[in-house]
């Protein structure tokens, strides 16, 4: 072979060998992902330890250090893919809403329905309430709060919404929506349409007197 089709060749290779390694270790990080939701599903994250959650892969233990430093970050990347997941969903039933009801409980139902009825989610969530907790200072939760501002102002401007101070409905609203989820993820005789009947009465009666204000 010539050095100009030598040079050829491993111009076609490298590219896919890079493409083979990058998915290889796309491949081992999604491994790892996947035990850790099992094993903290399973054990609960105080008891789990990075052995636990390597064993089931196939790898070797020091693999996983490549990919994440400790458990907690495995874990507070699980619970980063649940609080996206549960965001989308409920902002996407709060911008299909067209009253203060459908606002309200569109949402929260979305809400309560992922994380108490989604067999895996919530089978994680609740063994982990205790550890999930802390999370409540998260960015992610913060940026929860923001859209729901967001969705808030956009609310009062299409007048789905009589106006109000949206800065303090948003977290009030986010951590109601919280504390709850858990009460149900605690109390399996708590139902989500039981709580969302509750928060429809609270809040669209708070608009309601908004309203007349």
């Amino acid at each position: 072979m010539s050095a100009g089709a030598a040079a050829a060749a491993s111009e076609r290779t490298a590219p896919q060998g890079a493409g083979r390694r990058e998915a290889n270790k796309a491949a081992n990080r999604a491994a790892i992902l996947g035990s850790a939701r099992t094993v903290f599903t399973e054990m609960g994250y105080g008891a789990a330890t990075v052995r636990d959650i390597v064993r089931p892969t196939g790898l070797a233990t020091g693999t996983f250090y490549n990919y994440f430093p400790d458990k907690e970050s495995v874990f507070h990347e699980l619970v980063g893919e649940i609080v996206a997941e549960a965001r989308g969903r409920v902002r996407a039933a709060r911008q299909e809403a067209a009253d203060p009801v459908s606002f309200i409980a569109d949402a929260f139902h979305a809400y309560f329905s992922y994380v108490s009825e989604e067999p895996g989610t919530a089978a994680f969530l609740r063994r982990n309430v205790g550890t999930i907790r802390a999370y409540f200072g998260d960015p992610a939760i913060g940026a929860g709060v923001s859209e729901l501002q967001e969705d808030l102002d956009a609310a009062v401007d299409a007048g789905v919404l009589p106006p109000h101070d949206t800065g303090l409905m948003a977290p009030m609203m986010i951590g109601a929506g919280l504390e709850i989820g858990f009460r149900i993820l605690d109390d399996p005789g708590i139902g989500a349409d039981d709580a969302v009947a509750f928060l429809r009465e609270v809040y669209v009666g708070a608009y309601e007197r908004l309203g007349r204000a």
